[in-house]
Protein backbone atom coordinates (compact mmCIF):
# COMPACT_ATOMS: atom_id res chain seq x y z
CA UNK A 1 0.00 0.00 0.00
CA UNK A 2 0.91 3.89 -0.75
CA UNK A 3 0.43 5.03 2.61
CA UNK A 4 2.48 4.22 5.65
CA UNK A 5 1.26 2.32 7.93
CA UNK A 6 1.50 2.56 12.01
CA UNK A 7 3.46 -0.99 12.75
CA UNK A 8 1.22 -3.24 15.11
CA UNK A 9 1.79 -3.03 18.94
CA UNK A 10 3.74 0.10 18.47
CA UNK A 11 0.39 2.58 17.99
CA UNK A 12 -1.39 1.86 22.16
CA UNK A 13 -3.64 3.91 24.05
CA UNK A 14 -2.94 5.28 27.29
CA UNK A 15 -5.24 3.31 29.16
CA UNK A 16 -5.19 2.90 32.78
CA UNK A 17 -3.84 -1.24 33.17
CA UNK A 18 -6.23 -1.30 36.51
CA UNK A 19 -9.47 0.16 34.80
CA UNK A 20 -11.16 -2.60 33.65
CA UNK A 21 -14.08 -1.08 32.86
CA UNK A 22 -17.44 -2.50 31.88
CA UNK A 23 -18.29 -1.10 27.98
CA UNK A 24 -21.45 -2.48 26.61
CA UNK A 25 -21.63 -6.03 28.49
CA UNK A 26 -23.75 -8.39 26.34
CA UNK A 27 -24.64 -11.63 28.04
CA UNK A 28 -22.42 -15.00 26.47
CA UNK A 29 -23.50 -18.11 26.74
CA UNK A 30 -22.90 -20.08 30.03
CA UNK A 31 -19.80 -21.67 30.16
CA UNK A 32 -18.27 -24.51 32.59
CA UNK A 33 -15.77 -27.07 32.81
CA UNK A 34 -16.94 -29.39 30.61
CA UNK A 35 -16.19 -28.11 27.41
CA UNK A 36 -15.94 -29.75 23.95
CA UNK A 37 -13.57 -32.09 23.16
CA UNK A 38 -10.85 -31.66 20.36
CA UNK A 39 -11.80 -31.85 16.56
CA UNK A 40 -12.77 -35.61 15.25
CA UNK A 41 -11.07 -37.08 12.91
CA UNK A 42 -13.17 -37.34 9.05
CA UNK A 43 -16.12 -35.45 11.05
CA UNK A 44 -18.49 -33.68 8.76
CA UNK A 45 -19.60 -30.09 9.42
CA UNK A 46 -22.10 -27.42 8.24
CA UNK A 47 -21.78 -23.48 7.03
CA UNK A 48 -19.12 -21.74 9.79
CA UNK A 49 -21.23 -18.72 9.28
CA UNK A 50 -24.89 -17.93 9.61
CA UNK A 51 -24.14 -15.10 6.37
CA UNK A 52 -21.55 -13.29 4.38
CA UNK A 53 -21.07 -10.96 6.81
CA UNK A 54 -21.54 -11.42 11.03
CA UNK A 55 -21.24 -8.82 13.79
CA UNK A 56 -19.21 -9.40 16.63
CA UNK A 57 -20.50 -8.12 20.25
CA UNK A 58 -18.52 -6.73 22.93
CA UNK A 59 -18.40 -8.59 26.00
CA UNK A 60 -16.50 -5.89 28.03
CA UNK A 61 -13.38 -3.30 27.07
CA UNK A 62 -11.35 -1.16 29.31
CA UNK A 63 -8.07 -2.97 28.28
CA UNK A 64 -5.04 -1.41 26.63
CA UNK A 65 -3.91 -4.06 23.91
CA UNK A 66 -5.03 -7.57 23.56
CA UNK A 67 -3.70 -10.14 22.30
CA UNK A 68 -3.09 -13.65 21.99
CA UNK A 69 -6.36 -15.50 22.89
CA UNK A 70 -6.69 -18.96 23.91
CA UNK A 71 -9.25 -21.15 25.44
CA UNK A 72 -8.45 -23.54 28.56
CA UNK A 73 -10.83 -26.17 28.24
CA UNK A 74 -9.99 -27.67 31.21
CA UNK A 75 -11.45 -24.72 33.69
CA UNK A 76 -13.73 -23.14 30.93
CA UNK A 77 -11.87 -20.24 30.87
CA UNK A 78 -10.14 -17.45 28.42
CA UNK A 79 -6.35 -16.45 28.64
CA UNK A 80 -5.34 -13.58 26.43
CA UNK A 81 -2.69 -10.73 27.24
CA UNK A 82 -2.67 -7.22 27.49
CA UNK A 83 -0.11 -4.97 26.65
CA UNK A 84 0.91 -1.73 28.01
CA UNK A 85 2.36 1.29 26.86
CA UNK A 86 6.84 0.59 26.15
CA UNK A 87 8.51 1.61 29.24
CA UNK A 88 12.04 2.63 30.15
CA UNK A 89 15.14 3.15 27.95
CA UNK A 90 14.78 -0.32 26.29
CA UNK A 91 11.37 0.52 25.36
CA UNK A 92 9.64 -2.61 26.05
CA UNK A 93 6.12 -3.34 26.40
CA UNK A 94 4.74 -4.47 29.98
CA UNK A 95 2.14 -7.01 29.70
CA UNK A 96 0.35 -9.61 32.07
CA UNK A 97 -2.25 -12.64 31.29
CA UNK A 98 -5.94 -11.71 31.90
CA UNK A 99 -8.16 -14.50 32.62
CA UNK A 100 -11.66 -14.13 31.50
CA UNK A 101 -14.53 -16.49 33.13
CA UNK A 102 -17.76 -16.39 31.40
CA UNK A 103 -20.10 -14.76 31.99
CA UNK A 104 -18.72 -11.36 33.25
CA UNK A 105 -15.56 -12.49 35.13
CA UNK A 106 -11.83 -10.95 34.43
CA UNK A 107 -9.13 -11.11 36.79
CA UNK A 108 -5.21 -11.38 36.51
CA UNK A 109 -4.21 -14.55 35.73
CA UNK A 110 -0.46 -14.41 35.28
CA UNK A 111 0.82 -10.62 36.55
CA UNK A 112 4.07 -9.23 34.41
CA UNK A 113 3.61 -12.37 32.12
CA UNK A 114 5.59 -10.11 29.11
CA UNK A 115 3.61 -12.17 26.91
CA UNK A 116 1.58 -11.40 23.61
CA UNK A 117 0.75 -14.77 21.68
CA UNK A 118 -0.34 -17.80 23.82
CA UNK A 119 -1.04 -21.28 23.38
CA UNK A 120 -3.14 -24.17 26.01
CA UNK A 121 -0.38 -27.56 25.63
CA UNK A 122 -2.26 -30.45 23.96
CA UNK A 123 -2.03 -32.02 28.09
CA UNK A 124 -3.87 -28.96 29.30
CA UNK A 125 -0.88 -28.41 31.77
CA UNK A 126 0.45 -25.38 30.57
CA UNK A 127 0.30 -22.06 28.89
CA UNK A 128 2.87 -21.71 25.85
CA UNK A 129 4.19 -17.89 24.95
CA UNK A 130 5.36 -15.38 23.10
CA UNK A 131 7.67 -13.71 25.67
CA UNK A 132 8.80 -10.20 24.34
CA UNK A 133 10.24 -9.32 27.78
CA UNK A 134 13.31 -11.43 27.28
CA UNK A 135 12.59 -12.27 23.84
CA UNK A 136 12.08 -15.92 24.28
CA UNK A 137 9.29 -18.49 24.04
CA UNK A 138 8.56 -19.56 27.47
CA UNK A 139 5.74 -21.78 29.23
CA UNK A 140 3.68 -20.83 32.68
CA UNK A 141 2.73 -24.25 34.70
CA UNK A 142 -1.25 -23.61 35.08
CA UNK A 143 -0.73 -24.91 38.77
CA UNK A 144 1.68 -22.88 40.22
CA UNK A 145 2.72 -20.03 36.98
CA UNK A 146 5.94 -20.85 37.15
CA UNK A 147 7.71 -19.90 33.97
CA UNK A 148 10.36 -21.79 31.90
CA UNK A 149 12.12 -21.29 28.84
CA UNK A 150 11.08 -23.55 25.95
CA UNK A 151 13.31 -21.30 23.17
CA UNK A 152 15.82 -18.65 24.01
CA UNK A 153 17.27 -18.03 20.98
CA UNK A 154 18.51 -19.12 17.25
CA UNK A 155 22.02 -19.92 16.40
CA UNK A 156 23.63 -18.35 19.94
CA UNK A 157 21.74 -14.88 18.64
CA UNK A 158 18.56 -14.12 20.94
CA UNK A 159 15.13 -13.10 18.84
CA UNK A 160 13.97 -9.97 17.99
CA UNK A 161 10.16 -9.98 19.66
CA UNK A 162 8.69 -13.59 19.39
CA UNK A 163 5.24 -12.47 18.63
CA UNK A 164 2.66 -15.40 18.08
CA UNK A 165 2.57 -19.74 18.27
CA UNK A 166 0.36 -22.56 17.28
CA UNK A 167 1.51 -26.28 18.62
CA UNK A 168 1.66 -29.74 16.93
CA UNK A 169 0.10 -32.99 18.00
CA UNK A 170 3.73 -33.70 18.79
CA UNK A 171 4.52 -30.82 21.00
CA UNK A 172 6.54 -29.08 17.78
CA UNK A 173 5.66 -25.84 18.36
CA UNK A 174 6.00 -23.11 15.54
CA UNK A 175 6.06 -19.20 16.06
CA UNK A 176 6.63 -16.01 14.52
CA UNK A 177 9.47 -13.25 14.99
CA UNK A 178 8.62 -9.87 13.66
CA UNK A 179 10.22 -7.32 15.44
CA UNK A 180 7.21 -5.11 16.83
CA UNK A 181 8.25 -5.48 19.93
CA UNK A 182 12.03 -5.58 20.03
CA UNK A 183 12.08 -1.69 21.41
CA UNK A 184 15.61 -0.34 21.13
CA UNK A 185 16.88 -3.43 22.04
CA UNK A 186 19.97 -4.68 19.78
CA UNK A 187 19.02 -6.75 16.80
CA UNK A 188 20.56 -9.40 16.24
CA UNK A 189 18.73 -11.13 13.92
CA UNK A 190 20.59 -9.12 10.78
CA UNK A 191 17.69 -7.58 10.35
CA UNK A 192 15.84 -10.59 9.14
CA UNK A 193 12.22 -11.25 10.59
CA UNK A 194 11.16 -15.42 10.42
CA UNK A 195 9.31 -17.85 11.58
CA UNK A 196 10.76 -20.56 13.51
CA UNK A 197 9.81 -24.36 15.24
CA UNK A 198 11.59 -25.83 18.37
CA UNK A 199 11.09 -29.45 19.25
CA UNK A 200 12.56 -30.55 22.29
CA UNK A 201 14.58 -27.60 22.75
CA UNK A 202 16.33 -27.36 19.77
CA UNK A 203 15.41 -24.22 17.63
CA UNK A 204 15.06 -24.55 13.64
CA UNK A 205 14.78 -21.81 10.96
CA UNK A 206 11.27 -22.63 8.79
CA UNK A 207 11.90 -19.21 6.41
CA UNK A 208 13.44 -16.13 7.38
CA UNK A 209 12.18 -14.01 3.81
CA UNK A 210 8.51 -13.10 4.97
CA UNK A 211 7.86 -9.32 6.20
CA UNK A 212 6.75 -9.44 9.22
CA UNK A 213 5.51 -12.50 10.09
CA UNK A 214 2.47 -12.60 12.52
CA UNK A 215 -0.27 -14.76 13.04
CA UNK A 216 0.22 -18.80 12.88
CA UNK A 217 -1.77 -22.06 13.18
CA UNK A 218 -1.91 -25.41 11.65
CA UNK A 219 -4.70 -27.05 10.38
CA UNK A 220 -6.16 -29.74 12.50
CA UNK A 221 -4.47 -32.38 10.51
CA UNK A 222 -1.52 -30.82 11.09
CA UNK A 223 0.12 -31.34 7.76
CA UNK A 224 -0.98 -27.58 6.77
CA UNK A 225 1.13 -24.40 8.67
CA UNK A 226 -0.62 -21.20 7.75
CA UNK A 227 1.35 -17.74 8.42
CA UNK A 228 0.41 -14.20 8.05
CA UNK A 229 3.18 -12.03 6.99
CA UNK A 230 1.54 -7.96 8.08
CA UNK A 231 4.53 -6.59 6.05
CA UNK A 232 3.62 -8.39 2.91
CA UNK A 233 -0.11 -8.58 3.39
CA UNK A 234 0.11 -12.38 2.63
CA UNK A 235 -1.00 -15.56 4.14
CA UNK A 236 1.50 -17.95 3.33
CA UNK A 237 0.73 -22.50 3.10
CA UNK A 238 3.61 -24.58 4.03
CA UNK A 239 3.22 -28.69 3.63
CA UNK A 240 4.11 -30.07 7.33
CA UNK A 241 6.32 -33.33 6.92
CA UNK A 242 5.59 -36.29 9.74
CA UNK A 243 8.83 -35.04 11.09
CA UNK A 244 7.78 -31.54 11.86
CA UNK A 245 10.21 -29.85 8.82
CA UNK A 246 8.30 -27.54 6.39
CA UNK A 247 8.42 -27.22 2.80
CA UNK A 248 6.05 -26.41 -0.43
CA UNK A 249 5.45 -22.73 0.28
CA UNK A 250 2.71 -21.22 -1.66
CA UNK A 251 0.35 -18.07 -1.18
CA UNK A 252 -2.71 -19.00 0.53
CA UNK A 253 -4.57 -15.79 0.32
CA UNK A 254 -4.09 -11.43 -0.28
CA UNK A 255 -5.64 -9.85 2.60
CA UNK A 256 -4.95 -6.19 4.43
CA UNK A 257 -2.76 -6.45 7.49
CA UNK A 258 -3.08 -10.09 8.67
CA UNK A 259 -2.53 -10.66 12.30
CA UNK A 260 -3.57 -13.46 14.45
CA UNK A 261 -5.67 -16.00 13.42
CA UNK A 262 -7.52 -19.04 14.53
CA UNK A 263 -9.09 -22.73 12.74
CA UNK A 264 -11.90 -24.86 13.09
CA UNK A 265 -12.58 -28.41 12.60
CA UNK A 266 -13.30 -28.01 9.28
CA UNK A 267 -10.26 -26.68 8.66
CA UNK A 268 -11.58 -22.84 7.51
CA UNK A 269 -9.24 -20.19 8.87
CA UNK A 270 -10.06 -17.51 10.64
CA UNK A 271 -7.95 -14.82 10.02
CA UNK A 272 -7.67 -10.86 11.53
CA UNK A 273 -6.99 -8.07 9.12
CA UNK A 274 -5.38 -5.64 11.76
CA UNK A 275 -6.25 -2.34 9.97
CA UNK A 276 -9.38 -3.51 9.04
CA UNK A 277 -11.04 -4.71 12.12
CA UNK A 278 -12.59 -7.41 10.64
CA UNK A 279 -11.87 -11.62 10.63
CA UNK A 280 -12.19 -13.23 7.16
CA UNK A 281 -12.85 -16.24 6.77
CA UNK A 282 -11.26 -18.86 4.03
CA UNK A 283 -12.45 -22.43 3.51
CA UNK A 284 -9.09 -24.56 3.26
CA UNK A 285 -8.97 -24.13 -0.63
CA UNK A 286 -8.71 -20.77 -0.17
CA UNK A 287 -12.54 -19.11 -1.14
CA UNK A 288 -13.70 -16.45 1.12
CA UNK A 289 -16.31 -16.93 3.20
CA UNK A 290 -17.27 -13.73 4.39
CA UNK A 291 -16.17 -11.83 7.29
CA UNK A 292 -16.81 -10.94 11.00
CA UNK A 293 -16.84 -7.58 12.36
CA UNK A 294 -15.38 -6.45 15.89
CA UNK A 295 -13.89 -2.85 16.87
CA UNK A 296 -10.68 -1.70 15.04
CA UNK A 297 -8.18 -2.44 14.69
CA UNK A 298 -8.05 -5.90 15.47
CA UNK A 299 -5.44 -8.01 17.12
CA UNK A 300 -6.73 -11.89 17.21
CA UNK A 301 -9.09 -14.97 17.48
CA UNK A 302 -9.65 -17.70 19.27
CA UNK A 303 -12.45 -20.68 19.76
CA UNK A 304 -13.96 -21.37 22.97
CA UNK A 305 -17.10 -21.94 24.71
CA UNK A 306 -18.71 -25.08 26.11
CA UNK A 307 -19.57 -26.84 22.82
CA UNK A 308 -16.45 -24.93 21.37
CA UNK A 309 -18.16 -22.92 18.61
CA UNK A 310 -18.13 -19.12 19.87
CA UNK A 311 -15.28 -17.23 18.25
CA UNK A 312 -13.37 -14.89 20.57
CA UNK A 313 -11.85 -11.67 18.97
CA UNK A 314 -9.62 -9.02 20.55
CA UNK A 315 -10.11 -5.72 19.11
CA UNK A 316 -9.79 -1.99 19.45
CA UNK A 317 -13.12 -0.30 20.96
CA UNK A 318 -14.66 3.14 20.49
CA UNK A 319 -13.14 5.93 22.42
CA UNK A 320 -9.91 4.13 22.90
CA UNK A 321 -8.47 0.68 24.36
CA UNK A 322 -9.48 -2.43 23.49
CA UNK A 323 -12.47 -4.57 24.50
CA UNK A 324 -13.03 -8.43 24.47
CA UNK A 325 -15.52 -9.49 21.32
CA UNK A 326 -17.33 -12.52 20.67
CA UNK A 327 -19.99 -14.09 18.54
CA UNK A 328 -21.36 -17.95 18.22
CA UNK A 329 -20.39 -19.65 14.74
CA UNK A 330 -21.20 -23.02 13.38
CA UNK A 331 -18.23 -25.48 13.52
CA UNK A 332 -16.48 -25.42 16.47
CA UNK A 333 -12.82 -24.64 16.92
CA UNK A 334 -9.82 -26.53 16.44
CA UNK A 335 -7.69 -26.21 20.49
CA UNK A 336 -4.07 -26.06 20.32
Amino acid sequence: MAQRRTPRHRRMWTVSAAAIVVAGVVAPAASGTTTAAPCTPGATYGPPLPGRTVTAQLIRGGFTFLEGPTWDRRTGTLLMSDMQNPTGLQGVQPSSVVRYTPPAGFDTFIAGSGSNGLAITADGTRVLAATHDNRTVSAYSLADRSRTTVAAGYLGRAFNSPNDLTIGADGTTYFTDPDYQRGNRADEQGGRTSVFRVHDGVVSLVDDTLRQPNGIVLSPDGKTLYVGATGGDVIMKYTVFPDGTTGNRTTFATIRTPDGATVDCAGNLYWVSNSEGLVHVYSPSGAQLGTISAGRPSTNAAFGGPDGQTLYITSGVSGGGFGLYQTHLGVPGNPY
